[in-house]
């Protein structure tokens, strides 16, 4: 038995609004041990939803909608389904009156049109909308299947989930099992790296393992299916751990981690500083260690060196070396590394300088070229330099580069510890 969740509505369609009720529910399903294999959009379009409901009701036990419960003309999902199953509307007077009070609280009348919201299938029990005025159902049109409705209102959705579907559903024996996850996070190895080194932990069945891509980084993602969250964390930890073992320095974190807040974790347990230089990346390496609560406790700042001149007078980076080698190269950067390191006094700095296009390129130096500089605490200098590719866009270069250069400087806190 599963649950498909099927999102009404152009809008979603046409891309206007992002589903973020599909991820919801799915994350949702997933904590009361639902299995659900499909997800389906489908326009404000009785033929077309009906043409759903046929192919998903005979491969889920559970169909939940979401959108087009509201009362203008295109909100349909209602009438549709009871039209499907060949039973008809019946009006709830308990609804006609929740809609007039909340009307009456903001000082409005209610429309003829809003009785439309009142009218469920024969059968269905309401599903309450504390929030707003559009309820639901849950009804079993037939035995073996379930539809329960939402409007697509986000807040809305997910008061009556909550309040209503959760118990409702656990009444009906489900929840009694959990399908509980981790997911692991690794920078500075390639999606199909991973996957060739964990090899046969990819066809394991309970706990699964599955590899994700984007933006840099690489998870995977380890699901078990258990009675509890604890005993499924009881089979996900030798799982974690030997993948661990496998991928060494290349795994950061999991879960929620960040490149960021891992490096913010590493610096607060060492008592040490970092301060920045950036260049190609204005300022969004700074914006990454800023996000994470608590940064000025080991970020003391930093200088965006944009201009070759505040190099030059900010950062004391060699004239002679600017015109020689140019602001992109290995030893402008180990010069704004030990620059900022001196100017803020701190026990790290990472200084970031490139290309990220789409101009600015010469043969020698096209779009990609980043070169990182890392001043470790007895100032002793390491670069690094990164081709991030002709053919990737500016946001995307800076992006990545400012990641890189938190993961040259997690690994380098992590050799430290370690050497202590």
């Amino acid at each position: 038995m599963s649950a498909e969740i099927i999102c009404v509505g152009t809008e979603l369609l046409l891309g206007d609004i992002l589903n973020s009720n599909a991820q919801y529910l799915a994350k949702q399903l997933a904590s009361l041990g639902i299995p659900h294999y499909n997800q389906t959009v489908v326009g404000d379009n009785p033929e077309r939803i009906k043409q759903v409901i046929e192919i998903a009701s005979t491969r889920a036990s559970i169909l939940i909608f979401t959108g087009g419960l509201g009362p203008t003309p295109d909100d349909l999902t209602t009438e549709t389904i009871a039209e499907f199953f060949g039973v008809p509307l019946v009006e709830h007077p308990e609804v006609i009156e929740d809609i007039t009070q909340k009307y009456a609280r903001r000082g409005r009348v209610m429309t003829v049109s809003n009785r439309k919201q009142a009218l469920q299938p024969q059968g269905a029990d309401v599903l309450p909308n504390p929030l707003g005025t559009a309820p639901g159902m849950i009804w079993q049109p037939r035995p073996g299947l379930t539809i329960l409705t939402f409007p697509g209102v986000p807040r809305e959705m997910y008061r009556m989930w909550s309040d209503t579907a959760i118990p409702y559903l656990k009444s009906q024996g489900w929840g009694e099992k959990v399908i509980y996850s981790r997911m692991l996070r690794f920078w500075g190895v390639a999606e199909s790296v991973l996957a060739e080194k964990v090899g046969e932990l990819l066809n394991s069945t309970n706990p699964t393992v599955a590899p994700y891509a984007g933006k840099g980084e690489v998870k995977l993602r380890v699901a078990a299916y258990a009675a509890s969250e604890a005993e499924a964390m009881a089979q996900i930890t030798p799982i974690e751990a030997q993948i661990k073992a496998i991928a060494g320095l290349d795994f950061y974190g999991a879960d929620g981690d960040s490149l960021a807040s891992v490096v913010g974790n590493l610096l607060t347990e060492a008592k040490q500083t970092l301060s920045v230089a950036e260049s190609c990346t204005g300022g969004g390496l700074g914006q990454l260690l800023t996000t994470i609560s608590g940064s000025s406790d080991y970020f003391q700042g930093g200088v965006i060196s944009y201009d070759n001149q505040v190099k030059i007078s900010v950062l004391e980076v060699n004239p002679q070396d600017l015109n020689q080698f140019g602001a992109v190269s290995p030893q402008v950067a180990e010069q704004m590394a030990l620059g900022v390191k001196k100017l803020l006094k701190t026990d790290w700095a990472l200084s970031i300088t490139g290309v990220a296009g789409p101009t600015g390129s010469t043969e020698t130096k096209p779009v990609g070229l980043v070169y990182i500089g890392l001043a470790s605490p007895d100032a002793s200098l390491k670069t690094f330099s990164y081709n991030l590719g002709v053919e990737q866009d500016r946001e995307w270069i800076r992006q990545l580069s400012s990641c890189h250069a938190l993961d040259r400087l997690r690994r380098q806190l992590l050799l430290s510890s370690k050497a202590k």
